[in-house]
Order: structure tokens, then C-alpha cells, then sequence
């Protein structure tokens, strides 16, 4: 068990540490995030039924209605897990019987955490595999699948061993003013991790190729050249492996950036329809938006952690744990756990901002509304999108506008 710590944390450098981030996120959100991202504003959703056939709306509303009851469904249970092993003394009784030093202890507590979280949800993603087998939305076999699953339980694990390790370290050298020195590395751990993500983790999960010289590469090239986007090379994905969704993205920074198109979108779409999916995230790139979600997130870490030492300096004088000691460790990830859901409306607030300018942008890049609205209505088609959310939900969750919305902006004469 770690050594008792003398001293407690010093509370003015945690509210400080807190308005700090609070006061970067405000001004990096009102400088680069476009809250008018429409000239004249986003314009009414069009009627489902003026895009989709009758049966096509039951049938993605049908489907959204089960994922959303199984994705619900788990968000309670692993919360509730949190909770319960953060906030009572059965998480403190797990690290007493873990051995080794403070920082193995560290370790097997997230990993043990993580993997607690992991089996009581596994019968809702067993249940949401179960309805995308049923709906043709998964091409994966089972073991494919696990393997997938395994895949992703070690990198979380390994990410949020580091940043816990990180913030126990700290604290523990420097118990009062912890805060502030844990929020800056945390927050620079932020910046590291995006630059990291795209050539470490992503092909632990897809192969990538060069996409054969062609028409397509050819146009995706010259628009990337008219937007001004350095491009390095332009990859595909064996995403059909996996899933029959449609998709790419733009992946990398600066002399590394590459376009990365699904296989099943270079084979399953027009030319002109790839074109309006690279055309939205060429906006993306140009504008740096990955940039501007770190350094928000970086933020968003000072804050965090600044809570995160209000919240312990207020248990330290109840007798409570100290965040350098390990026994903290569940109690620190129930706290991350409940504010990740939390700040999801802020968080999917920006973003619906951020993809609406990257919507407006390809129109205009591409200047083709006819291509972009067949292919937001093929993309929903193809992944069962809900036309219509519910407004909380899309609210809470929803990443990007809806369908409807996006083909209104597209039909709108205001971004042409």
C-alpha cells in the first residue's frame, strides 16, 4: 500500500488551474470554432418522406430505436459499474489486493477497471452486433470481431494507464500543487495522442493501400491542390472487412496527411459522389479542425483536472483518499467516466458546427448540391441513419446535423 502523503492539495492552484483551462477552451471555441457555419443560417430540415421511401424510414427508425436502446443501455451499466466500484470501498478493496509497487498498481487497477466495464457490458454489444448482423451492417465473423474488441480494450487500456499514471505520479511529488503540473502534461498528452493516433492505432485496425492511379485519384489530388491542402499520398481502407457503411476521412498533419477512402465507398459510389465525401474532409484539413479539437481538448484537460483536485481536496478534509494514492485510481476513472457524458452536448455542440462548415465548404469546392444530396441520402440508406432522432438525443449525442439537414443545406441556393 502507497505511503501516506503529508500534505493536502492547495485549492487556489486548483481553482486556478480550472479558470485557466475554462477561460482557454472559451477563447479558443469564440476564435476557431464557426458558430454561423451557414451564411444566413442552417435552413429547416426537408420532409423525410420528400428523400426516403416509406419503408426505408421504418426501417432505419427501427433499427435506431434498438441501437439506441442497447447503446443506452450500456452507457447505464458502465457507469453504474464505475460508480459503484469508485465511490464505495469495493475499488479500494481491489488495489489492496494488487501487488507491486504504486505504479503496477496503477496499472492493474485501470486494466482490472477496464475489463470489469467491459464484461458487464458485453451482452448489449454482443445484442448490438446481433441487430447489425440482422440489418446487413457488418461483414466481420465473430472472431473478427472479438479480435476488434480485444484490440480496442488494450489501447484504452494502455492510453488511460498513461494519463493515470501521469496524474498519481505528479501528485505524489508534488501533493499541493498538483493540479496545475498534471493539467499541463495532461493537456500536452492531449496534443501528443492526435498526432500519435493516425500511425499507431488506426492500422491496428485496417490495411491500407494507395489507391491505383486513375480518374478518381487524379481529381482527389487536384481538389486537395485548389483547396490548398498538402496531400502525401491517398490511401484506401479495407474497411468492407468490417462494415458495409460508407465513409472517409483525412488522416495525418502537414507533410503527412493522407486521404483515406473505404474500399466499399471507391466501389460502391459515383466519382463525383467520392469527390463531395474528399471535398468535405479536404474542409476539415484546411481549416485545421483536428487542430482546433485538440487544443479545445487540451482545455478541456485543465479543467478536468482542476475539478478533479477540487473534488479531492474537498474528500481530503473528510479523511478521504488522496488522488497520489493508488486506492484513488476508481474513483478518479468514475469521475472521468461521469463527466465524459456530461460535456457530450458541449462536445457534439462544436462539432455539428464544425461538420456544417465542412458541409458548406465541399458544395462550394465541388459545386455539385446534386452529388452531395444523393450521396447523404445513399450514406443513410446504406448505415440505417434515423432521419428523424429524437431532439434530446441528437442533442446529447448527435456528432453531425442530420441527413435531412445536410440535404436542405444542399438544396438551399444560400451555399451555391
Amino acid at each position: 500500500m502507497a505511503e501516506a502523503l503529508e500534505t493536502g492539495i492547495d485549492r487556489r492552484v486548483a481553482y486556478g488551474t480550472t479558470i485557466i483551462g475554462a477561460a482557454a477552451f472559451v477563447l479558443i471555441a469564440t476564435w476557431l470554432v464557426p458558430w454561423e457555419p451557414v451564411p444566413g443560417g442552417m435552413p429547416d430540415a426537408v420532409a423525410p418522406d420528400s428523400v426516403f421511401k416509406r419503408g426505408q424510414i421504418q426501417r432505419a427508425e427501427d433499427f435506431a430505436r434498438w441501437a439506441r436502446v442497447w447503446g443506452w443501455s450500456a452507457l447505464a451499466v458502465s457507469l453504474a459499474v464505475a460508480c459503484w466500484l469508485g465511490f464505495t470501498d469495493r475499488g479500494r478493496r481491489l488495489v489492496d489486493r494488487l501487488p507491486g509497487p504504486w505504479w503496477v498498481q496503477v496499472i492493474l487497477t485501470v486494466a482490472a477497471l477496464s475489463l470489469i466495464g467491459r464484461i458487464a457490458t458485453l451482452p448489449f454489444s454482443i445484442a448490438n452486433r446481433l441487430l447489425e448482423l440482422d440489418v446487413g451492417l457488418t461483414t466481420s465473423s465473430w472472431p473478427a470481431w472479438a479480435l476488434d474488441v480485444v484490440k480496442g480494450e488494450l489501447v484504452s487500456i494502455v492510453s488511460t494507464s498513461i494519463a493515470v499514471l501521469v496524474l498519481v505520479g505528479i501528485a505524489r511529488r508534488w501533493p499541493r500543487s498538483w493540479t496545475a503540473i498534471a493539467g499541463g502534461v495532461l493537456a500536452v498528452f492531449v496534443v501528443l495522442a492526435s498526432f500519435v493516433y493516425p500511425v499507431l492505432v488506426e492500422p491496428l485496425f485496417n490495411t491500407f493501400t494507395p489507391l491505383e492511379n486513375g480518374s478518381l485519384r487524379a481529381q482527389i489530388l487536384e481538389l486537395a491542390e485548389e483547396e490548398g491542402v498538402e496531400v502525401e499520398d491517398v490511401l484506401v481502407a479495407d474497411a468492407s472487412r468490417r462494415t458495409t457503411t460508407l465513409n472517409a476521412y483525412v488522416s495525418g498533419f502537414g507533410g503527412t496527411r493522407r486521404v483515406v477512402l473505404y474500399d466499399n465507398l471507391v466501389e460502391g459510389v459515383s466519382e463525383d459522389q467520392a469527390l463531395s465525401v474528399v471535398a468535405h474532409e479536404l474542409a476539415h484539413a484546411r481549416h485545421d479542425d483536428v487542430l482546433i479539437g485538440t487544443s479545445l481538448g487540451a482545455a478541456g484537460a485543465l479543467v478536468g483536472v482542476g475539478l478533479l483536485g477540487l473534488a479531492f481536496g474537498a474528500a481530503e478534509r473528510r479523511g478521504g483518499r488522496r488522488v497520489g494514492d493508488p486506492r484513488s485510481v476508481p474513483m478518479v476513472l468514475a469521475l472521468a467516466a461521469l463527466a465524459t457524458v456530461l460535456v457530450l452536448p458541449v462536445q457534439n455542440g462544436i462539432s455539428r458546427r464544425i461538420e456544417a462548415r465542412a458541409d458548406v465548404d465541399a458544395l462550394a469546392a465541388t459545386e455539385d448540391s446534386s452529388a452531395f444530396a444523393a450521396l447523404q441520402r445513399r450514406l443513410a440508406v446504406r448505415s440505417l441513419a434515423d432521419p428523424t432522432p429524437p431532439e434530446w438525443s441528437h442533442w446529447w449525442f448527435g456528432s453531425h446535423p442530420t441527413v435531412l439537414q445536410r440535404i436542405a443545406l444542399a438544396r438551399s441556393a444560400k451555399v451555391r
